[in-house]
């Protein structure tokens, strides 16, 4: 079977219709040269080379969302000054609905202006005045998006910078219509005070927001960000916390596991942007049904390359899934087999979102064309297969003294290098008979002339497939013909 991230980069993520409500900006830049310093105060001069405007704040995300491939729709507010109409010009260049946008004559848009000299930013100059959201302009979105919905929409987020517009009033109705219409309502927050954000799908701090929430500097380590996240993720109710935590990746805090997805090594320029990269592939492949793993991994993916880009950069849908494609090779080069207890959690992920979860065992020594075959076979039974693979001590006392011919990390690598093989998870055992007491997989596959009532393990599978093995080809077979070659050479 396909790799659940390919699946959702290759076949989903284009068909995910996102709203996005927040604080929206113009990002503004001006790049340079620096080569001298000024005769009339001791600061360097830049000399302007070119300029370039690209969406911010919320609208960044709504950026990285269509720039995968999603249908986005923007709710904010802008000015009509030369920066509000930029903002306007950018929405439509790349094919965002800004019907949500609220258009004050007398607002001035967001702008961040950041002036960069040799690549490196010197300085960033800031226009904003802040301006909750008033009661018409509330009733406003609400119908705005009531309208989205009917139309078709998939998940909600609210990308609060602490401009004024996501205030608690908007913030709590957004959640309690995400509630009723079985939407993921996620949230990037701002400030100490996350009440507004009470019973939200999930929320997406840094490790600054989350010290900030909880009022005390928090480590970067696992235990701390374990022990204050689940704290967070009981107080307000949500169903998950993801906290962004640089270079050390990802964590993700659910009421039943958490998840620490390490960072992919970058060389990093900016990281201007890279939390709204992180929202809008958590929010599109959480809505496309991907499990949090999947998408912690993705995200994850994705920021790297955002970080490896000077300035705000929305991340195309063909580069993560380039890199995604290069990460699952290297991770292939250094494969090891799953723990029991990390494939009983896959199989229990897999199986709670409805997919079938296909279970084979065997020695697989020297693998061959009969044995590709038959795993061929077995895996379009269902939506996984996991393979269980004798260890070298258990191929011993089923084969002989003189086998395995190859090492179990070595035949663990063969397997999983298959496409249609998830994962491998090796057993001490004659029989996989314990193993599957624990995996509880939807179909059993055994090869050969057995019948369901024979094989080791039935009672712990939904159902029991007899395949045929493919005939010329066994791995005793392939021995003799290595040991006839060589006596003839002898």
């Amino acid at each position: 079977m396909k790799q659940e991230g390919e699946i959702f980069l290759r076949e989903q993520v284009q068909h995910i219709r996102a709203a996005v409500i927040g604080d929206v900006m113009a990002d503004r830049y001006i790049f340079g040269s620096v080569n001298r310093i000024s005769p009339e105060a001791p600061v360097p001069v830049n000399l302007v080379q070119f300029e370039k405007s690209v969406l911010g704040g919320a609208a960044n995300t709504a950026a990285n969302l269509a720039a995968l491939g999603c249908r986005v729709y923007a709710a904010g507010m802008r000015g009509e000054d030369e920066n509000g109409k930029i903002l306007h010009g950018l929405f439509r260049q790349i094919g965002i609905d800004d019907s949500g946008i609220l258009v004050r004559k007398e607002y001035s848009t967001i702008t961040k202006m950041r002036i960069l000299g040799a690549r490196q930013q010197m300085m960033r100059l800031d226009f904003e005045r802040k301006e909750p959201l008033d009661e018409k302009g509330l009733q406003s979105v609400l119908q705005w998006l009531e309208n989205r919905h009917d139309e078709g929409l998939d998940c909600i987020i609210l990308s609060d910078y602490g401009k004024g517009f996501i205030t608690p009033q908007l913030a709590q109705e957004v959640i309690r219509r995400g509630h009723r219409w079985k939407l993921p309502v996620l949230v990037d927050p701002k400030g100490s005070d996350w009440h507004k954000y009470t019973g939200a799908y999930g929320i997406t701090p840094n490790l600054k927001e989350l010290s900030d929430c909880c009022g005390r500097a928090i480590c970067n380590e696992d235990e701390d960000i374990e022990r204050e996240g689940v704290l967070i993720r009981e107080k307000y109710h949500l169903k998950y916390l993801f906290v962004t935590r640089s270079e050390k990746g990802i964590t993700s805090i659910g009421s039943k596991e958490i998840i620490h997805c390490p960072a992919m090594a970058r060389d990093v320029f900016d990281v201007s942007g890279a939390g709204d990269t992180v929202m809008a592939v958590l929010a599109a492949a959480l809505a496309a049904g991907r499990d949090s793993e999947t998408a912690l991994k993705l995200a994850n993916t994705a920021a790297g390359i955002a970080v490896s880009r000077v300035g705000t950069y929305p991340v195309r849908r063909e580069e993560v899934l380039d890199a995604w494609e290069n990460e699952e090779r290297d991770l292939r080069k250094n494969y090891r087999p799953l723990t029991w207890e990390e494939a009983e959690g896959k199989v229990a992920r897999w199986k709670e979102k409805g997919e079938t979860v296909v279970f084979t065992n065997g020695c697989f020594d020297i693998l061959h064309r009969g044995h590709v075959t038959y795993l061929q076979q077995a895996a379009a039974l269902g939506d996984h297969l996991i393979v269980g693979l004798n260890s070298d001590d258990s191929v011993r006392r089923l084969k002989g003294a003189e086998r395995p011919v190859n090492g179990e990390m070595d035949r663990a690598f063969m397997l999983a290098a298959l496409r249609f093989v998830d994962d491998v998870v090796l057993f001490t055992e004659d029989t996989p008979k314990e193993l599957l007491s624990h995996l509880r997989p939807d179909i059993l596959v055994k090869g050969g002339d057995y019948r369901p009532e024979e094989v080791a393990g039935r009672e712990y599978a939904g159902r029991v497939d007899i395949l045929p093995f493919v005939d010329g080809y066994s791995t005793t077979g392939t021995i003799e013909k290595i040991r006839k070659h060589g006596d003839k050479k002898a």
